[in-house]
């Protein structure tokens, strides 16, 4: 008995010294009710995550972490009712950007001015605030800029030689395109047009009042049946769940001498809602999609429980070595409500980029 103690302490200590190791494990889906989900790392292992939903009214809330696992409710940190409010609903797609000392909420929202009475006057608008849980009161009362089109999935990249750029995504409203999909789904007898949604971005004013030049056309769906990114870029169409092709939920980062830009295709109501990338070697391109295209999708047909797998962002734990993917999916037991999953990304050396998802241990 006399020895048996020291060698049950010495393992229970051991026990414990594992477990100070260990790091910590989320386990997928957060419980956080968001759509389009951004995470804004800050100082230290300050993390805050913004997206569509979540119980805000007309507007967004926000969450805080320190591990990227357990989120704390910040409540509501912008509505659309503030002094230089402009938007009336559809408040979507948060992103938080911290600069010289202040916080940019970028954001798009139904435009009241609306003379035409469109269904969709989607635009693009940005906030400020002295703290990331705001309050964010609208820099202007108006939108950043009107292309002539609706607009939504605003993204910005700041660049070491101070130029920003603004992405964003052409709405598929009236917006019908031919290709090889739409003859084919005509034929079918399925659908007469198909609508698309294409990534454009363009040079953004240091105070964001507006652009500078025209906007340049990034991404779009593939025109022709055997382009490699045909197939899943295209769906929602083939599998006659609705007439329109998907290119949004954009979002910029440079990675050695590589700009990657990750997009999601396919209807973000459906199932097959999933998330490619494209590489460029400047900012406006021009960008060539991935051969590994999509890299996050579904697996509810491989046994798992996930679908609907997109817009993502991309953050950094504290040290800056590993690299996360965020997004929003939904599971067997969520239905219809989009929930947050964070797994991990990767590089490699031939500039291949990967998620390791969708997982949900």
């Amino acid at each position: 008995m006399k020895q048996t103690i020291p060698v049950l302490f010495f393992l229970l200590i051991f026990q414990v010294a594992l477990a100070q190791k260990k790091p910590v494990v989320s386990n997928n889906p957060l419980p956080v009710q968001f759509g389009d989900p951004y995470v804004l790392h800050v100082k230290g292992d300050q993390y805050y995550m913004y997206g569509t939903g979540g119980g805000a009214k007309k507007g967004f809330s926000a969450y805080s972490s320190t591990d990227l696992v357990n989120w704390k409710p910040e409540g509501q940190v912008y509505s659309g009712n503030n002094k230089n409010g402009w938007g009336i609903h559809s408040f979507w797609a948060p992103e938080v950007y911290e600069r010289n000392g202040k916080f940019y909420l970028f954001y798009s929202a139904q435009w009241k001015e609306n003379p035409g009475n469109e269904l969709e006057n989607f635009k693009i608008g940005v906030a400020v605030a002295d703290r990331p849980t705001g309050p964010f009161t609208d820099l202007l009362p108006h939108p950043v800029f009107d292309p002539g089109y609706p607009i939504i999935d605003a993204n910005v990249l700041f660049e070491p030689d101070g130029k920003i750029y603004l992405y964003y995504s052409r709405c598929c409203y009236k917006h019908p395109v031919k290709s090889e999909i739409a003859d084919w789904a005509r034929k079918q007898g399925w659908f007469n047009e198909i609508e698309e949604s294409w990534v454009y971005g363009v040079e953004l004013k240091p105070d964001f009042s507006g652009v500078i030049g025209t906007p340049v056309l990034l991404l779009r769906p593939p025109v022709k049946r055997n382009d490699r990114q045909s197939e899943w870029e295209s769906r929602s169409v083939t599998s006659k769940e609705v007439n329109r092709r998907w290119t949004e939920g954009s979002f910029i980062f440079k990675h050695g001498s590589l700009y990657y830009m990750m997009y999601s295709a396919n209807y973000f109501g459906g199932k097959n809602y999933a998330v490619g990338y494209a590489t460029a070697k400047s900012p406006l391109g021009p960008f060539k999609k991935a051969a590994n295209n999509p890299v996050l999708q579904k697996n509810a047909e491989k046994g798992g429980i996930v679908t609907g797998t997109g817009h993502n962002s991309v953050t950094f734990s504290p040290d800056g070595q590993q690299m996360f993917c965020v997004y929003h999916a939904r599971t067997n037991k969520t239905g219809d409500e989009r929930v947050v999953f964070i797994d991990p990304m990767t590089i490699d050396k031939n500039g291949v980029l990967k998620v390791e998802g969708p997982t949900t241990r």
